[in-house]
């Protein structure tokens, strides 16, 4: 493999060029499936940038696995691996659940905690959201 194969992928962006590389793909080739720019993946290959969370379900596909770990068994970890797998920012995934998008960024960070009621309805928003 060519020295700039991510043996261990640590970035979204590595985790990228490992499977171009292996499906011996070119850049332009993953551009298309992504429907972004060739500059696009070059930036994320080589962590210039990052993709903006609207890309993630496309490179998800492409990937075959999600390229994040997140503690799904805390609301933390689901409301986060639920944003990523839709693509959808927290002020997104907050106006689905009915609140702030401030109120999904403090349950994330682990700052506050949905109310009974509230936890019941964010239970049921996420359960559909992944099975979708």
């Amino acid at each position: 493999m060519p020295i700039s194969y991510p043996e261990r992928p640590l970035s979204i962006g590595d985790h990228i060029r490992k499977k171009r590389m292996d499906l011996k793909l070119l850049q332009k080739d993953v551009a298309k499936i992504c429907d972004v720019t060739e500059g696009c993946i070059t930036n994320w290959e080589k962590n210039r940038s990052s993709p903006q969370i609207q890309f993630f379900p496309c490179i998800i596909m492409f990937l075959g696995y999600l390229p994040f770990e997140f503690d799904e068994t805390t609301l933390s970890g689901r409301l986060k691996a639920c944003r990523c797998r839709n693509g959808l920012s927290q002020k997104q995934l907050a106006k689905i659940i009915g609140v702030d998008g401030a109120t999904v960024c403090s349950w994330e960070l682990e700052e506050n905690y949905p109310h009974k009621g509230t936890l019941a309805k964010v239970d049921m928003i996420l359960e559909k959201l992944t099975e979708a």
